[in-house]
């Protein structure tokens, strides 16, 4: 699940709108504002975002619960 807002935020501190980013990753306005309420993104569309707004990070905001999980798993076995 994307951190919507982890991802709204730096599409503000990047001085873009979502209709912005939505038409620099080919899908309209419409379209992004559901993809960003349902949490899910193609990996192409992801990699645009990544590329246009400068993301150092793309895992905890794209990938979050997957990571989120998959840490608690390793510290669960650690023990």
């Amino acid at each position: 699940m994307i951190r919507t807002d982890e991802l709204r935020g730096i599409i503000a501190k990047n001085g873009l709108s979502q209709s912005k980013v939505a038409e620099a990753i080919g899908i309209s306005p419409k379209t992004f504002y559901e993809k960003m309420k349902n949490g899910v993104f193609g990996s192409n569309e992801i990699q645009i975002m990544i590329n246009l707004l400068g993301i150092e990070n793309p895992v905890e905001i794209f990938f979050a619960n997957e990571v989120t999980d998959e840490v608690t798993k390793k510290l669960h076995y650690k023990k």
